[in-house]
């Protein structure tokens, strides 16, 4: 294939991605948006002024860094592994790989969809925590390249859920039974500081707490952990997750089996 042939081949993928969840932005876009108002209300609004300050902040200004990383999360997941999942159900993802299309603009083109929507979700719930906070911004390129990184990583998580996946149920129990846990334990509502040194190891262990912890340093300029690190751990798990995927799709796991 030629290069603009491979462009063709990818902006085809991306744009069938991102129509897929514009289209029912009802369903997409919106929920996250009410159920993040609700946290905002629940936990900055009533909860919140009983905590007080949370590392030098007020606590509504504090959680806010962690529930748009949430909503960034939880869609750019659900985007990828929704969507190649139904790409196997009705069998079009084998007319793709027997396509000259190369096997990683394929996986790059789901990668972007997911991107797009958990960016999508994280902006439109940015726009409304100046509802509830008055937001400033610490530094714009260390919170915009977060959130791209973050939303990268989980949809790659979403795409090998959506590999290995056999059922509808099967694309629900990753997001339930790992996700949620990691997500919720990353520091939204907390600074891992207030943990004993015990816990505050074994948050160590939580990729999701550096993700979280960066892009509220990009927000508030407070982090609880060092840019560095936490960016090496983002981008090696994009490596290693990429690499993964690219040889799942390649060897047709889930599909050719």
């Amino acid at each position: 294939m030629t290069a603009h042939e491979k462009f063709t081949a990818f902006t085809t993928i991306v744009i069938k991605e991102i129509l897929r969840f514009s289209r029912i932005w009802v369903q997409t876009i919106l929920p996250p948006v009410i159920t993040t108002s609700l946290y905002f209300i629940i936990f900055g609004g009533l909860i919140g002024p009983r905590i007080g300050e949370m590392n030098g902040f007020n606590y509504m200004d504090f959680i806010v860094p962690g529930l748009i990383m949430l909503s960034v999360i939880t869609n750019a997941y659900a985007n990828v592994v929704s969507s190649f999942y139904l790409a196997k159900f009705t069998h079009s993802i084998e007319e793709m790989l027997v396509s000259p299309v190369p096997t990683y603009l394929i996986l790059l083109g789901y990668i972007t969809g997911g991107v797009a929507r958990g960016i999508t979700v994280g902006i439109a719930v940015s726009a409304t925590s100046l509802l509830f906070s008055d937001l400033h911004i610490h530094n714009f390129a260390v919170m915009v390249s977060t959130m791209i990184l973050t939303a990268t990583l989980f949809s790659l998580a979403g795409f090998i859920n959506g590999v290995y996946a056999q059922s509808f149920d099967d694309i629900t129990i990753i997001p339930t039974f790992v996700l949620t846990p990691l997500t919720y334990l990353g520091g939204i509502f907390y600074s891992i500081s207030l943990l004993s040194d015990f816990w505050q190891k074994i948050s160590l262990l939580n990729p999701i707490l550096y993700m979280i912890s960066t892009f509220r340093y990009g927000v508030l300029g407070a982090s609880d952990m060092p840019l560095s690190t936490s960016y090496a751990v983002i981008i090696g798990f994009i490596f290693v997750l990429f690499t993964f995927s690219l040889y799942l799709l390649k060897r047709g796991t889930g599909i050719r089996e």
